[in-house]
C-alpha cells in the first residue's frame, strides 16, 4: 500500500458520502432493513468475513476483542480468504475504500482488524 492509502470503517445503516470512496460490505450476511439500493455499494466482499464459528465465539464482548482480532487475522492467510483479501488490497490501491459493517460497535469489530491488515 502506499502512504497515500485512505481506509475508513463505517456502519452500513449510515448514508453515504462523498468522501466515502469505493465502499464495500464486509459482512457475511446482508444487513437487516437495508435495500441493496440504499446501501450504495461497490462491491460486497463476503469472504473477508470472519468464520461463522469466530464471529459466534466472540459475541462482541470487549474483553475478547484481543483474542478476536488475532484468531480472524489467522483466518484471512486461509483460501478463500486469502483471495478475497488479496482483491480488497487491489481495490485499496485505487484510492479511498470504506468498509462497511453493520456492526454497532466499530472500534472492536472486524472491519476496524480488516483496515488495519489492509493498511500494512
Amino acid at each position: 500500500m502506499t502512504a497515500s492509502t485512505d481506509i475508513r470503517v463505517a456502519r452500513v445503516y449510515d448514508p453515504p458520502r462523498p468522501e466515502d470512496g469505493t465502499r464495500v460490505l464486509v459482512d457475511r450476511l446482508w444487513p437487516r432493513g437495508v435495500k441493496k439500493a440504499d446501501a450504495a455499494l461497490d462491491d460486497w466482499c463476503r469472504d473477508v468475513a470472519p468464520s461463522n464459528e469466530l464471529r459466534t465465539w466472540y459475541g462482541h464482548v470487549p474483553e475478547r476483542f484481543a483474542e478476536f482480532a488475532d484468531r480472524y487475522r489467522a483466518e484471512l492467510a486461509d483460501p478463500p480468504r486469502a483471495d478475497a483479501l488479496a482483491s480488497l488490497r487491489d481495490t485499496c490501491r485505487t484510492g479511498t475504500v470504506t468498509l462497511l459493517t453493520a456492526t454497532k460497535v466499530l472500534e472492536t469489530s472486524h472491519a476496524t482488524v480488516l483496515a488495519e491488515v489492509l493498511s500494512t
